[in-house]
């Protein structure tokens, strides 16, 4: 069987910067401006905003080689992404798993349709799923056929068919396996991809800016955009970076010095999204 083959830098700068208002939800680009009017971005932030995404990693979604910008099939492969990393499991076997489905052909929720259970919890052992196959494994058939059954086979119809965030998210919570954390990592990514993908900023990614002293994050997503385009970054990475870094510290936060000496800031690896 095919599956059994698959196994920023800082620029220096002398000056603060200043960002202009965009609406909020909107995801910045990357050289975009975006953000609170007049709230200047210190040159402390703008490198530890830059760290954080250079040592702790942007995007998931990117890091599996997906761009949700480039049209719905990569979405899509995003969703079945999402779909795993919902799991108990860590981000390496995660991405691991994915990337065996997406040699075996089967990166899109679709495609599992007619693929024999025994397959399938194969390709999740083969990714290194172990306990959880068997688990997981039900609940992507199960995703599949209520895909089809509702949005006829189409991640992007939810998209289309939701334009709000509250029904979006309601929509997403009533799939099989998926719960807040799905969504929530699952929306972050689409923000300005999705018109409802318009989550409020992860509490972990505002506590994680709190403790780097990232006073625009006060201003919840719309001020971290400001930053975001500041730096020359995207929002999504940099709201991503963060949720990671909260994520390296896990309870041991409060004994860091934060700010630019914040010890996460030094992590090598980036932690999973769970």
């Amino acid at each position: 069987m095919r599956w059994l083959l698959a196994a920023a830098m800082v620029r220096g700068m002398s000056r603060a910067v200043t960002t202009h208002a965009r609406p909020a939800g909107r995801a910045a680009r990357p050289g975009e401006r975006a953000g609170t009017i007049g709230h200047e971005h210190s040159v402390d932030e703008i490198r530890v905003a830059h760290r954080v995404v250079a040592v702790l990693g942007g995007r998931y979604s990117a890091g599996l080689g997906i761009d949700v910008d480039a049209g719905e099939a990569e979405v899509e492969r995003w969703f079945v992404a999402a779909a795993l990393f919902g799991a108990r499991i860590s981000a390496r076997v995660a991405e691991r798993a994915f990337g065996v489905l997406a040699a075996a052909g089967l990166a899109r929720i679709g495609q599992l349709r007619h693929v024999p259970a025994a397959d399938l919890i194969g390709m999740l052992d083969a990714g290194g799923y172990a306990r959880y196959d068997f688990r997981t494994a039900t609940r992507l058939l199960q995703l599949c056929e209520v895909i089809g059954d509702r949005y006829d086979g189409q991640v992007g119809l939810i998209g289309r068919r939701f334009a709000a965030y509250p029904e979006l998210r309601a929509a997403l919570d009533a799939l099989p396996g998926w719960g807040p954390v799905t969504i929530g990592l699952f929306l972050r990514e689409l923000r300005g991809v999705w018109p409802g993908a318009d989550p409020p900023l992860d509490e972990r990614a505002a506590a994680a800016a709190r403790h780097l002293g990232l006073a625009c994050a006060q201003a919840g997503v719309s001020g971290l955009a400001g930053l975001a385009a500041a730096c020359g970054l995207d929002v999504r990475d940099l709201e991503c970076g963060l949720v990671r870094l909260g994520l390296a510290h896990g309870r041991a936060m409060a004994g860091c010095p934060g700010g630019q000496a914040c010890t996460a800031l030094r992590q090598p690896v980036p932690p999973g999204p769970s």
